[in-house]
Parts: structure tokens; sequence; C-alpha cells
């Protein structure tokens, strides 16, 4: 291990093979962690009915009283907050990289619309009943609003503020149609639907959670190559060729792998908006890297994310706030700071 200015150490495991570690990147991402691991422990013991760590350890290993509670109902919810949360983070990541541009993240580039598009009128039409298979029908609608908005952006090269611009124009269509959906549905399943386009974990399992953990770990590899690619993409695109970089090609894989992990996540959750804006931005303070940091930008979405929800929960007792209408609450004056130091910078 050899070790490079402002704290960089360069990794090499085999002769041809070496890997650049930010440590203080590394130290975050440990803190992250441990977090991470004490929120959803307290998610977990704090509810309605409040039960300790202990009580929780001895429930998941051999039930007992709480075994509804804790193995049915929180663990599972828990679980699926922080697979979403992390999904998302690292999907935001990979868009704002992608276009260089810290307002975009797929909720704002109608990725987040297309998938609930598609996943709103599967449910309404009756197409699909098993939950499992929400999270295939909501990749199918994500990837096809991105291809759409990537063609529209495409002028001999994609350029950010275009996609950007029209993502959010794409966004506000399918926005309008699922609006006219619901008008001509039947009360009871327009009432479901709109309960589900708010986003939340309530109601929600293993049965979200199995099918996004398993994009996750199929993804994994992709993720070890984005966590190298992005790097080369944060110079101009001249110098980034230069280093024989693929620039537009790199930039189709990133932009596909990170649809891919928010319209998944959207089928699991619902249209969980401003975790994948936010949560890279978070990340980048903290770690003070130049590049958006994948794994920093996953424990920063779950951490946010599982927190979001156990505030959702517990904070109108017995009524409970969709974790959507809460992280819009909290990520709508984010937004517009991040327009107001655009405006500034400019």
């Amino acid at each position: 291990m050899s070790t490079l200015p402002g704290g960089v150490a360069v990794l090499r495991p085999r002769p041809h093979l070496s890997f650049l570690l930010h440590r203080r990147s590394a130290v975050v991402a440990v803190v992250l962690l441990v977090l991470l691991v004490v929120v959803m422990l307290v998610a977990v013991c704090v509810g309605q009915t409040f039960i300790s760590p202990g009580e929780v350890w001895r429930t998941v290993h051999s039930g007992g009283r709480y075994d509804l509670v804790v193995n049915e109902l929180r663990v599972p919810r828990v679980v699926l907050g922080a697979l979403v949360g992390g999904a998302l983070g690292v999907a935001g990541a990979l868009i704002q990289t992608v276009t260089r541009n810290p307002l975009a993240s797929p909720d704002v580039i109608g990725v987040g619309h297309g998938a609930a598009a598609a996943t709103v009128l599967a449910l309404a039409s009756g197409v699909v009943r098993s939950p499992g298979a929400m999270p295939f029908v909501s990749v199918a609608g994500g990837l096809m609003a991105a291809a759409i908005v990537y063609v529209l952006a495409w002028r001999r090269g994609m350029h950010a503020n275009r996609f950007v611009l029209i993502g959010v124009g794409i966004g506000v269509a399918l926005s309008a149609i699922v609006q006219l959906y619901l008008t001509d549905s039947q009360l009871e399943a327009a009432e479901q639907l709109k309960l589900w386009l708010t986003g939340s974990l309530n109601g929600r399992g293993w049965e979200q959670a199995g099918p996004l953990a398993v994009v996750l770990a199929v993804c994994l590899p992709a993720l070890v190559w984005a966590g190298r690619a992005v790097r080369p993409l944060g110079f101009d695109d001249d110098t980034a060729a230069g280093l024989g970089v693929r620039v537009q090609r790199t930039r189709l894989g990133l932009t596909v792998l990170g649809v891919v992990l928010a319209a998944t996540a959207t089928g699991a959750a619902g249209p969980i908006g401003f975790v994948a804006l936010t949560a890279p931005q978070l990340a980048r303070r903290i770690t003070r890297t130049p590049q958006l940091p994948l794994l920093g930008s996953a424990l920063t979405g779950a951490v946010v994310l599982v927190a979001a929800d156990l505030a959702a929960r517990t904070l109108l007792p017995p009524v409970e706030i969709p974790v959507g209408a809460l992280t819009a609450l909290v990520g709508a004056p984010y937004l517009l700071w991040l327009l107001g130091r655009s405006n500034e910078r400019r």
C-alpha cells in the first residue's frame, strides 16, 4: 500500500490490480454503517409498544410473545427501508455524476414518475397482482421513461442541462397521465393507488424486500465497475476521453444502472421523493471527496430513510404519516436552497 496526497491510499492486492482508497471516506463509511445499525435497532424497538433490545434479540432468534410485532411487522419494514434508501442513494449519485448537476435525481428527471406510472397502470388494470412482481414492472416503466428522456436529450452528445429539463417535462407529463387515470378509477381502487403514490413502508415486508435484495445483489458487480467509472467523469469530456474513457458509453451504462436501482426501489415502496436528491450531496459534504461517493451515498440514503420512517410512524400516534410525505416536506426546502445557491454562482 502506498500513500498519495489528499489522504488517498493505493491498494495493490495484485501486481496488475490497484484500488484507490480515500481514508476519510472509509472512516465515514464505518461511522455511517454503525449509525445505520443503531437507527435500525431503535426503529425495531420503538413503536406503540416499546420492546427492549434484549427482548428483540430473543424474539428474532426464538420467537415469543412479540413474534408478530418484531418478526412480521417491524424487522421486514426496517430492512426494506434500509434497502430502498441505499438503492435511492446510489441511484441519485449515479444520475448526478452523469449530469454533473446536483439538482438531478431519478425522481426529478422522470424516472420515478415512469416507474410509478407503470406500477399504477399495472395495479389498476389487474395485469399484475403479485407484490413480488411490482419491482419488475417499475423497472420497465423507469427504463422506458429514461430511454425517452435520453433520446430527446441527445444532440451529438448528451448535454446535462437538456437532459434535466427534458426529464422534468417527461415527469410532469407522466404524472398528469397517472392523475387522469385515477379520475376514471373506482373510488376504492383510486384511494389505494393514491396511498401508494405517497410512498410508504406501511404494510410492506419480505415480499417487497426480497426482490429488491436480489436486484441489488445482481447489480453488485456493476456497482464495483461504477465506483471506478465515476472518477474520470469528474473531469471535462475532453480530459476524460484523453484518459481513455469512452465518455458516452460510460454515461449510458451509469444511467441505466441508476435507473434500474431507482425504479426497483420505487416498485418496492412507492415513489419516495428527495432521498435520491439529498443523500449524495450529504455524503459528499461529509467525506469531502471531489466525486460523489457511492458507498457513502448508499449508507446515507439508508440512514435517512430508516430515520424518516421512524419519525413518520411515531410523531403523531396513532396516525402514521407516509414516509414519502415526510421526506418531501424536508427535501423541498433543500431543493430551493440548491436552486438559490446555483443562481448565486451564476
